[in-house]
């Protein structure tokens, strides 16, 4: 599994807030609709990237390196058909 440019703008975001962050306030600092943003999200908390309180949303995970590491491993755990 792999970061997509709408994960790594929501990644990137996050990271520059430092804080939690909304919904609506992730999809306005990435230029990306809400729909893409929640996709994304979705996937990162599936990940265990990400985590929420009160439908705001912050980093488990702040570096990138350590991001990618964590979603290639993961990749390598899942059973292929």
């Amino acid at each position: 599994m792999k970061l997509n440019k709408t994960d790594e703008k929501v990644v990137a975001a996050l990271q520059a807030e430092g804080k939690e962050l909304t919904l609506q306030e992730l999809a306005d600092k990435t230029g990306e609709t809400s729909k893409k943003v929640f996709k994304s999200l979705k996937k990162l908390f599936e990940n265990e990237i990400v985590s929420t309180q009160a439908r705001k949303y912050k980093l488990m995970i702040t570096d990138t390196k350590a991001i990618k590491a964590k979603l290639a491993a993961k990749g390598e755990e899942e059973p292929e058909t």
